[in-house]
């Protein structure tokens, strides 16, 4: 991914062996990393179990903030798709009763977006 699209905010995947290796003591026992995501510094996976959203700070890094979401708590999300001139899809996600999105992610071409939904449904519904 160019530094251009991640400056413009847009995801990219990350393997599951890479986010294993770097996060790996975030799961449980019975937990695995299904799909993950790049936004310039801060990292969003699917897991069996959960959504996780790891938020780096500060200059260096070394501060991070880990934000565990249970699928039940989902209460209902969202899929725009890219357009002719808006070339990136965005996916948001309601937790509970919220009228705002709790999660707003970008995703440029390279993801398949619908996979991505796809997934979502079939651990919500």
């Amino acid at each position: 991914m160019s530094l251009l699209s991640k400056l413009m905010g847009n995801s990219s995947s990350i393997s599951k062996e890479d986010l294993v290796e770097k996060y790996g003591r975030l799961l449980t026992e019975t937990e695995e990393i299904e799909l993950g995501f790049s936004l310039l510094r801060d990292v969003f996976m699917f897991t069996s179990k959960r959504l996780i959203l790891i938020d780096v700070q500060g200059l260096t890094g070394k501060k991070q903030e880990y934000l565990s979401l249970p699928y039940r708590h989902i209460s209902r999300f969202s899929l725009e798709t890219a357009g002719t001139f808006d070339l990136d899809a965005e996916l948001k996600i309601w937790i509970s009763s919220e009228n705002e999105p709790s999660v707003s992610k970008r995703f440029n071409q390279s993801i398949d977006i619908y996979a991505v939904q796809r997934y979502l449904a079939q651990k919500v519904i």
